[in-house]
Protein backbone atom coordinates (compact mmCIF):
# COMPACT_ATOMS: atom_id res chain seq x y z
CA UNK A 1 0.00 0.00 0.00
CA UNK A 2 3.03 2.40 1.02
CA UNK A 3 4.94 1.98 -2.25
CA UNK A 4 1.27 2.18 -4.37
CA UNK A 5 1.08 5.79 -2.70
CA UNK A 6 4.49 6.44 -2.96
CA UNK A 7 3.89 6.01 -6.88
CA UNK A 8 1.61 8.07 -7.05
CA UNK A 9 3.47 11.12 -5.62
CA UNK A 10 5.97 11.65 -8.55
CA UNK A 11 2.69 11.00 -11.20
CA UNK A 12 0.94 13.90 -9.14
CA UNK A 13 4.31 16.14 -9.23
CA UNK A 14 4.21 15.74 -13.06
CA UNK A 15 0.35 16.56 -13.56
CA UNK A 16 0.58 19.90 -11.13
CA UNK A 17 4.06 20.85 -12.95
CA UNK A 18 2.41 20.66 -16.42
CA UNK A 19 -0.95 22.28 -15.39
CA UNK A 20 1.68 24.79 -14.04
CA UNK A 21 3.64 25.04 -17.40
CA UNK A 22 0.28 25.55 -19.48
CA UNK A 23 -1.13 28.33 -16.69
CA UNK A 24 2.36 30.04 -17.06
CA UNK A 25 2.08 29.86 -21.01
CA UNK A 26 -1.50 31.12 -21.16
CA UNK A 27 -0.49 33.84 -18.79
CA UNK A 28 2.22 35.17 -21.44
CA UNK A 29 -0.34 34.82 -24.08
CA UNK A 30 -3.75 36.32 -22.79
CA UNK A 31 -3.00 40.11 -23.20
CA UNK A 32 -2.58 39.39 -26.70
CA UNK A 33 -5.38 37.20 -27.29
CA UNK A 34 -7.86 39.57 -25.77
CA UNK A 35 -6.40 42.42 -27.90
CA UNK A 36 -6.90 40.22 -30.63
CA UNK A 37 -10.31 39.30 -29.61
CA UNK A 38 -11.18 43.09 -29.42
CA UNK A 39 -10.09 44.28 -32.46
CA UNK A 40 -11.21 41.10 -34.75
CA UNK A 41 -13.47 38.74 -33.29
CA UNK A 42 -15.59 42.14 -32.08
CA UNK A 43 -15.59 43.60 -35.62
CA UNK A 44 -16.03 40.63 -37.06
CA UNK A 45 -19.39 40.17 -34.50
CA UNK A 46 -20.95 42.81 -35.28
CA UNK A 47 -20.59 43.19 -39.13
CA UNK A 48 -22.52 39.55 -38.70
CA UNK A 49 -25.47 40.83 -36.58
CA UNK A 50 -25.93 43.62 -38.91
CA UNK A 51 -25.77 41.07 -42.02
CA UNK A 52 -28.63 39.53 -40.46
CA UNK A 53 -30.61 42.75 -39.77
CA UNK A 54 -31.84 46.16 -40.74
CA UNK A 55 -29.60 48.98 -40.49
CA UNK A 56 -31.18 52.30 -38.47
CA UNK A 57 -29.71 55.07 -39.71
CA UNK A 58 -31.36 57.48 -36.92
CA UNK A 59 -29.36 55.18 -34.36
CA UNK A 60 -26.95 54.27 -36.55
CA UNK A 61 -27.35 50.76 -35.05
CA UNK A 62 -29.05 47.38 -36.63
CA UNK A 63 -32.31 46.78 -35.04
CA UNK A 64 -35.13 44.41 -36.49
CA UNK A 65 -33.81 41.12 -37.59
CA UNK A 66 -34.53 39.93 -40.96
CA UNK A 67 -33.43 36.81 -41.18
CA UNK A 68 -30.88 35.93 -44.69
CA UNK A 69 -32.83 38.70 -46.07
CA UNK A 70 -29.88 40.58 -46.98
CA UNK A 71 -28.09 37.52 -48.42
CA UNK A 72 -30.42 37.24 -50.97
CA UNK A 73 -30.61 40.60 -52.08
CA UNK A 74 -26.73 40.57 -52.68
CA UNK A 75 -27.25 36.83 -54.28
CA UNK A 76 -29.68 38.79 -56.78
CA UNK A 77 -27.36 41.10 -57.33
CA UNK A 78 -25.60 41.27 -60.62
CA UNK A 79 -22.87 44.22 -60.05
CA UNK A 80 -21.43 42.37 -56.63
CA UNK A 81 -21.37 39.62 -59.01
CA UNK A 82 -19.70 41.25 -61.67
CA UNK A 83 -17.28 42.61 -59.23
CA UNK A 84 -16.31 38.90 -57.96
CA UNK A 85 -15.92 37.98 -61.33
CA UNK A 86 -13.36 41.48 -62.00
CA UNK A 87 -11.44 40.21 -58.46
CA UNK A 88 -11.13 36.75 -60.41
CA UNK A 89 -9.77 38.44 -63.06
CA UNK A 90 -7.46 40.46 -61.15
CA UNK A 91 -6.04 37.58 -59.36
CA UNK A 92 -5.29 35.38 -62.54
CA UNK A 93 -3.71 37.76 -64.36
CA UNK A 94 -1.64 39.24 -61.44
CA UNK A 95 -0.37 36.06 -58.73
CA UNK A 96 1.02 33.75 -61.66
CA UNK A 97 2.74 36.34 -62.75
CA UNK A 98 4.52 38.02 -59.31
CA UNK A 99 5.22 34.59 -58.37
CA UNK A 100 7.06 33.54 -62.01
CA UNK A 101 9.14 36.84 -62.01
CA UNK A 102 9.55 36.91 -58.22
CA UNK A 103 11.21 33.32 -58.34
CA UNK A 104 13.12 34.31 -61.50
CA UNK A 105 14.93 37.63 -60.22
CA UNK A 106 15.71 35.23 -57.21
CA UNK A 107 17.83 33.03 -59.44
CA UNK A 108 19.39 36.01 -60.78
CA UNK A 109 20.26 37.42 -57.81
CA UNK A 110 21.46 34.26 -56.71
CA UNK A 111 24.39 34.05 -59.20
CA UNK A 112 27.67 36.14 -58.55
CA UNK A 113 27.76 39.02 -61.08
CA UNK A 114 28.80 42.51 -60.60
CA UNK A 115 26.26 45.10 -59.08
CA UNK A 116 23.48 42.65 -57.56
CA UNK A 117 23.87 44.10 -54.32
CA UNK A 118 22.55 47.50 -56.13
CA UNK A 119 20.17 45.36 -57.40
CA UNK A 120 18.98 43.84 -54.54
CA UNK A 121 18.68 47.32 -52.50
CA UNK A 122 16.92 48.96 -55.13
CA UNK A 123 14.37 45.74 -55.39
CA UNK A 124 13.39 46.80 -51.92
CA UNK A 125 11.80 50.40 -52.75
CA UNK A 126 8.38 49.12 -54.25
CA UNK A 127 7.78 47.40 -50.59
CA UNK A 128 8.07 51.03 -48.84
CA UNK A 129 6.12 52.93 -50.57
CA UNK A 130 2.50 53.32 -49.93
CA UNK A 131 -0.15 51.74 -52.00
CA UNK A 132 -2.01 54.91 -52.75
CA UNK A 133 1.54 56.62 -53.94
CA UNK A 134 2.19 53.94 -55.84
CA UNK A 135 -0.83 54.24 -57.72
CA UNK A 136 -0.88 58.14 -58.21
CA UNK A 137 2.61 58.02 -59.63
CA UNK A 138 2.17 55.25 -62.12
CA UNK A 139 -1.09 56.81 -62.84
CA UNK A 140 1.45 59.83 -63.76
CA UNK A 141 4.28 57.65 -65.64
CA UNK A 142 1.36 56.17 -67.53
CA UNK A 143 -0.55 58.89 -69.24
CA UNK A 144 -1.47 59.04 -72.44
CA UNK A 145 -0.58 62.62 -73.12
CA UNK A 146 2.02 63.69 -70.50
CA UNK A 147 3.33 60.46 -69.34
CA UNK A 148 7.06 58.88 -69.67
CA UNK A 149 5.56 56.04 -70.32
CA UNK A 150 3.87 57.28 -73.46
CA UNK A 151 6.77 59.37 -74.34
CA UNK A 152 9.11 56.03 -74.42
CA UNK A 153 6.81 54.55 -76.53
CA UNK A 154 6.61 57.51 -78.87
CA UNK A 155 10.43 57.03 -79.36
CA UNK A 156 9.77 53.93 -81.27
CA UNK A 157 6.40 54.76 -83.65
CA UNK A 158 4.00 53.23 -80.89
CA UNK A 159 0.96 55.38 -80.56
CA UNK A 160 -0.39 56.77 -76.83
CA UNK A 161 -2.15 54.20 -75.30
CA UNK A 162 -5.28 54.91 -72.74
CA UNK A 163 -3.78 53.06 -70.23
CA UNK A 164 -6.99 53.73 -68.12
CA UNK A 165 -9.57 54.85 -70.15
CA UNK A 166 -9.89 51.56 -71.95
CA UNK A 167 -11.50 48.61 -70.27
CA UNK A 168 -9.31 46.11 -71.01
CA UNK A 169 -5.73 47.95 -70.23
CA UNK A 170 -7.27 49.34 -67.30
CA UNK A 171 -7.08 45.85 -65.98
CA UNK A 172 -3.48 45.27 -67.11
CA UNK A 173 -2.28 48.79 -65.63
CA UNK A 174 -3.63 47.47 -61.95
CA UNK A 175 -1.91 44.19 -63.06
CA UNK A 176 1.12 46.17 -63.71
CA UNK A 177 1.05 48.66 -61.01
CA UNK A 178 0.42 45.82 -58.01
CA UNK A 179 3.54 43.39 -59.81
CA UNK A 180 5.98 46.16 -59.32
CA UNK A 181 4.72 46.78 -55.66
CA UNK A 182 4.78 42.66 -54.77
CA UNK A 183 7.19 41.49 -56.61
CA UNK A 184 10.17 42.53 -54.26
CA UNK A 185 8.31 40.47 -51.56
CA UNK A 186 8.54 37.24 -53.34
CA UNK A 187 11.86 38.13 -54.30
CA UNK A 188 12.47 38.34 -50.42
CA UNK A 189 10.96 35.05 -49.85
CA UNK A 190 12.41 33.35 -53.44
CA UNK A 191 16.31 34.71 -52.23
CA UNK A 192 16.29 33.46 -48.71
CA UNK A 193 14.58 30.23 -49.83
CA UNK A 194 17.82 29.84 -52.09
CA UNK A 195 20.13 30.38 -49.50
CA UNK A 196 18.66 27.38 -46.94
CA UNK A 197 19.00 24.88 -49.82
CA UNK A 198 21.75 22.37 -49.30
CA UNK A 199 24.74 23.17 -51.61
CA UNK A 200 26.21 19.84 -51.60
CA UNK A 201 23.25 18.57 -54.11
CA UNK A 202 23.92 21.24 -55.97
CA UNK A 203 27.85 20.81 -56.29
CA UNK A 204 26.72 16.44 -57.07
CA UNK A 205 24.41 18.05 -59.90
CA UNK A 206 27.90 19.74 -61.57
CA UNK A 207 30.39 16.87 -60.77
CA UNK A 208 27.78 14.87 -62.67
CA UNK A 209 28.00 17.70 -65.46
CA UNK A 210 24.63 18.78 -65.18
CA UNK A 211 23.93 22.33 -66.88
CA UNK A 212 22.14 25.22 -64.99
CA UNK A 213 18.88 24.26 -66.78
CA UNK A 214 19.09 20.58 -65.63
CA UNK A 215 19.82 22.04 -62.19
CA UNK A 216 16.91 24.13 -62.12
CA UNK A 217 14.62 21.74 -63.31
CA UNK A 218 15.48 18.76 -61.58
CA UNK A 219 16.90 19.89 -58.49
CA UNK A 220 16.14 23.68 -57.10
CA UNK A 221 12.23 23.75 -58.68
CA UNK A 222 11.58 20.19 -56.84
CA UNK A 223 12.93 21.36 -53.57
CA UNK A 224 11.09 24.52 -54.09
CA UNK A 225 7.77 23.79 -54.68
CA UNK A 226 6.96 23.64 -51.13
CA UNK A 227 8.16 27.65 -50.61
CA UNK A 228 6.65 28.61 -54.03
CA UNK A 229 3.05 26.98 -52.88
CA UNK A 230 2.86 28.79 -49.33
CA UNK A 231 4.41 31.51 -51.28
CA UNK A 232 1.19 32.03 -53.32
CA UNK A 233 -0.87 31.76 -50.31
CA UNK A 234 0.60 34.63 -48.86
CA UNK A 235 0.34 36.46 -51.93
CA UNK A 236 -3.32 35.59 -52.29
CA UNK A 237 -4.11 36.81 -49.09
CA UNK A 238 -2.81 39.56 -50.01
CA UNK A 239 -4.37 40.30 -53.51
CA UNK A 240 -7.25 39.26 -52.82
CA UNK A 241 -7.89 42.58 -50.50
CA UNK A 242 -6.80 45.07 -53.68
CA UNK A 243 -7.97 48.28 -53.32
CA UNK A 244 -6.25 51.69 -51.91
CA UNK A 245 -4.03 51.37 -56.12
CA UNK A 246 -7.21 51.01 -57.90
CA UNK A 247 -9.09 54.13 -55.79
CA UNK A 248 -5.70 56.06 -56.84
CA UNK A 249 -6.29 55.26 -60.36
CA UNK A 250 -8.79 53.73 -61.97
CA UNK A 251 -11.64 54.45 -59.28
CA UNK A 252 -13.40 50.72 -60.60
CA UNK A 253 -13.55 52.25 -64.22
CA UNK A 254 -14.19 52.90 -66.97
CA UNK A 255 -17.72 50.82 -66.17
CA UNK A 256 -17.12 48.37 -63.81
CA UNK A 257 -13.46 47.00 -65.67
CA UNK A 258 -11.50 47.44 -62.36
CA UNK A 259 -14.43 47.38 -59.66
CA UNK A 260 -12.95 44.77 -57.54
CA UNK A 261 -15.14 43.39 -54.92
CA UNK A 262 -13.84 45.71 -52.11
CA UNK A 263 -14.03 48.51 -54.11
CA UNK A 264 -17.83 47.88 -54.21
CA UNK A 265 -18.38 47.02 -51.17
CA UNK A 266 -16.56 49.99 -50.29
CA UNK A 267 -19.67 52.17 -51.77
CA UNK A 268 -22.22 49.93 -51.03
CA UNK A 269 -21.60 50.92 -46.99
CA UNK A 270 -19.95 54.42 -46.93
CA UNK A 271 -21.51 55.86 -50.49
CA UNK A 272 -24.94 54.50 -50.61
CA UNK A 273 -25.13 54.20 -47.02
CA UNK A 274 -26.47 50.13 -47.47
CA UNK A 275 -24.63 49.27 -44.62
CA UNK A 276 -26.42 45.74 -43.85
CA UNK A 277 -26.44 44.22 -47.76
CA UNK A 278 -22.57 45.37 -47.31
CA UNK A 279 -21.77 43.41 -44.65
CA UNK A 280 -23.39 40.64 -45.97
CA UNK A 281 -21.12 40.96 -48.98
CA UNK A 282 -18.33 41.15 -46.74
CA UNK A 283 -19.32 38.16 -45.29
CA UNK A 284 -19.82 36.28 -48.02
CA UNK A 285 -16.20 37.64 -49.85
CA UNK A 286 -14.63 36.12 -46.24
CA UNK A 287 -16.09 33.09 -46.20
CA UNK A 288 -14.94 32.65 -49.62
CA UNK A 289 -11.33 33.39 -49.00
CA UNK A 290 -11.83 31.10 -46.14
CA UNK A 291 -12.21 28.33 -48.07
CA UNK A 292 -10.29 29.18 -51.11
CA UNK A 293 -7.31 30.14 -48.68
CA UNK A 294 -7.83 26.10 -46.89
CA UNK A 295 -7.88 24.47 -50.43
CA UNK A 296 -5.09 26.16 -51.13
CA UNK A 297 -2.92 25.24 -47.97
CA UNK A 298 -4.57 21.73 -48.22
CA UNK A 299 -3.19 21.55 -51.77
CA UNK A 300 0.50 23.04 -50.38
CA UNK A 301 0.26 20.47 -47.53
CA UNK A 302 -0.25 17.59 -50.49
CA UNK A 303 2.20 19.03 -52.70
CA UNK A 304 5.27 19.04 -49.63
CA UNK A 305 4.29 15.58 -48.77
CA UNK A 306 4.51 14.42 -52.58
CA UNK A 307 7.62 15.83 -52.77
Amino acid sequence: MTAVHSGLKPHRSRRRTQLRDVFSRWTFVAPAALLLIAVLAYPLLYTLQISFSDFDLATFAPSDWVGAKNYEDVMHDENFANSLTVTGVYLVLALPLQIVLGFGIAFLLNAEWRGRGIIRALFLVPMVVAPVVSGGMWKMLLDPLWGVVSWVLGLFGVAPIDWFGDAGMAMISIVIIDTWRSVPFVVLIAAAALLALPRDVFEAAAVDGANWWQTLKSISLPMLAPIIAATFVVRWLGAVKMFDVIVATTNGGPGQATNVVNLYIYRQAFQLLEFSTSSAMAIIVLVLTMVLTFVFLWGSKKLEDRL
